[in-house]
């Protein structure tokens, strides 16, 4: 992809694919017609009460409204490691090992900044998250893919790992990093604390950093509790993690993430972002730090509404002759497109938005190791996603008419 407008980095970037079936969805909308989008993963899920009233009673303060500290300040990162040592033992130093980040986003995309030279490699997986594949290659390195085969293996987690080791041992040059995140987007995988493990002993065995993106953290099923990779001894000589307040508290629009683990690592991004940025808007970190310091069951309220949704969408599908999994995690359901249906997953995703009123986002927007499959976010309440399904039904039946 090459226009005249284009700069030379910005070249390097694909047009979105989700944009192709956010026109159609506009398109369809302006004409009257009811979508049911569980394309974008935009939690449509409030906030808890009290932390909006702590942001609301602080921003009236005279004395809140310049320049705020980059790093975060220090009451919300000693908040985000009392937060770690509560849900996973974990013990953080505020003022070495924890950083504020304006959402996981940027975190990441400015730590590729401070940590890749022109020519430098990262491992991450495909399909994946597309700022994970491209952040790198916006810093002016590259990315190399490491497939995801959720259905094609038996072990996931022991054939994700040899791939991995395979990957860094056939590279020309050594990668600076490997990029994780599960639960993963957008395929649902899940990780047990076995397989972070092994990937700590492979990155100090080959001296790569690891960054893991835990977006999904608070947002597990049936009994499954995400682990955080600093769990494993030792895994902050080699690891940091991004956790962000956008799925389980709900905040995705207050943009509030952190980084913690390595402080090498957390120097030289703070250390950038002492450039760049002034933190985030002192009354947003001030609720954060009433939210983080909460009981856990205003998290556990909103988790179980995704179960729920989970539920209702995978069990609707099912009914309807399209038989999906249940994930253990995630806000997500990732979708094999039936093999009697003969379309590529953008063609398909525009067809259920034309036929079913309904928007998902193409597997091909993740990656090529993403073609074949379509993603629900579910971000729609019950009653909407029952709606969905009614939709995709009747979609499917023209469809089969015609074929």
């Amino acid at each position: 992809m090459s226009e005249s407008w284009m700069f030379p980095r910005v070249s390097k970037l694909p047009k979105y694919v989700f944009a192709m079936v956010n026109e159609l969805k506009y398109k369809l909308r302006r004409e009257g017609e009811d979508i049911v989008d569980l394309g974008m993963g935009n939690p449509d899920l409030p906030p808890a009460e009290h932390i909006i009233e702590k942001l609301c009673e602080v921003a009236k303060r005279d004395n809140v409204h310049g320049y705020s500290a980059s790093k975060g300040i220090p009451r919300l990162r000693k908040a985000i490691c009392d937060f770690y040592r509560r849900q996973y033992g974990v013990e953080l130093d505020p003022e070495r090992e924890a950083l504020l980040t304006i959402g996981a986003k940027e975190g990441y995309s400015h730590l590729m900044l401070a940590l890749l030279e022109p020519g430098d490699t990262v491992l991450v997986s495909n399909p994946t998250y597309p700022i994970h594949y491209y952040a790198p290659i916006i810093a002016g390195g590259e990315a190399i893919s490491v497939p995801i085969a959720v259905e094609e293996e038996k072990d996931f987690e022991e054939g994700y790992l040899r791939r991995v080791y395979d990957t860094l041992k056939v590279s020309f040059r050594k990668p600076k990093a490997i990029v994780l995140s599960f639960p993963h987007n957008p395929t649902t995988a899940c990780v047990s604390l076995e397989f972070f493990k092994e990937m700590v002993n492979i990155a100090k065995r080959e001296e790569v950093w690891l960054i893991h993106d835990f977006a999904y953290a608070d947002l597990g099923f049936d009994g499954y509790k995400p682990p955080s990779i600093l769990q494993v001894d030792g895994a902050k000589d080699v690891a940091v993690e991004l956790y962000s307040m956008s799925k389980g508290f709900s905040m995705a629009g207050w943009r509030v993430a952190f980084l913690v683990g390595n402080e090498i690592l957390i120097r030289n991004l703070a250390h950038l972002k002492s450039y760049l940025d002034y933190g985030v808007f002192t009354p947003i970190q001030v609720a954060s730090i009433i939210a983080l310091e909460s009981p856990y069951e205003i998290v556990e309220k909103n988790r179980q509404v995704y179960e729920r949704r989970r539920d209702v969408l995978v069990e609707g599908l099912n009914r309807i002759g399209w038989h999906i999994e249940k994930p253990r995690a995630s806000m997500f359901v990732w979708a094999k497109i039936p093999t009697w249906i003969g379309m590529n997953s953008l063609d398909f995703s525009l067809f259920l938005l034309r036929e079913a009123k309904v928007a998902v986002s193409p597997g091909i927007g993740f990656g090529e190791y993403g073609e074949g499959y379509v993603r629900f976010a579910l971000v729609e309440n019950e009653h909407r996603i029952r709606q969905a399904i009614r939709g995709i039904k009747k979609a499917f039946e023209k469809y089969a008419r015609l074929v």
